[in-house]
């Protein structure tokens, strides 16, 4: 499903010098597979992933998604991103003006004037995968941390997306917690067979993969 080769990346590092934070990475991913990548903090995860998500743009290389070339001009990010990638941030990201079922519901209104009712029901069906049914009509800053990662989750899942990017989904969270969500991604894989993608540097969190990959000195192994 996913073919990414010869990705490379570098970013100015003072004058006239580059630090080369990618250096021709290559990977294939099936659909279903559950993916942990590890790597030291400035190992280049967090950019790898950017590219993935379409976030940002690699200095060279092919991105194969769902057999569309994704490094090429014309493509709309935009809307690759909302109907094919999803995303969980380190820090959540969600809206505090909207409720848990809200903020799970937002995609859905990227590219329509309101959420349909198939759209409304897959969401109870996820709230009720996770967990957070009973927290539907509570806003973010009442949440623990647990149900703020499990509707964040559920945000990525909304669309139904072919890809689910993960940057260090437990990163802030305790150890308890920490464990529960990434036992969540791996149930989310194994009953909704969504593809994950997860950096992390914690190697419990990565155990839950199906494989564990490493990021370093530009290269993935």
């Amino acid at each position: 499903m996913i073919k990414i080769s010869g990705i490379t990346k570098k970013y100015p590092d003072g004058e006239n010098s580059f630090n080369h934070v990618l250096r021709g990475v290559n990977l294939n991913i099936e659909k279903g597979d559950f993916i942990a990548i590890k790597g030291a903090s400035g190992s280049g995860k967090t950019t790898l992933l950017s590219i993935l998500g379409t976030l940002i743009q690699p200095d060279a290389g092919s991105y194969l998604l769902d057999g569309m070339e994704i490094n090429t001009p014309g493509v709309d990010y935009s809307a690759v991103r909302n109907q094919k990638l999803g995303f969980v941030f380190q820090d959540y990201r969600l809206m505090p003006q909207l409720t848990a079922l809200e903020n799970i519901l937002l995609p859905t209104l990227a590219f329509q004037n309101k959420t349909v009712k198939a759209q409304m029901d897959y969401a109870r069906q996820l709230m009720e995968l996770t967990g957070i049914t009973s927290v539907a009509g509570q806003y973010p800053e009442t949440l623990s941390g647990g149900e703020t990662g499990r509707v964040a989750l559920c945000r990525a899942l909304i669309m139904k997306p072919l890809l689910v990017l993960a940057d260090e989904p437990t990163g802030q969270l305790d150890a308890e917690n920490a464990r529960n969500v990434a036992l969540l991604l791996a149930k989310v894989n194994k009953e909704l067979k969504t593809t994950i993608i997860m950096v992390t540097h914690a190697d419990k969190t990565a155990m839950v993969a199906n494989r564990i990959l490493t990021l370093k000195n530009g290269v993935l192994s």
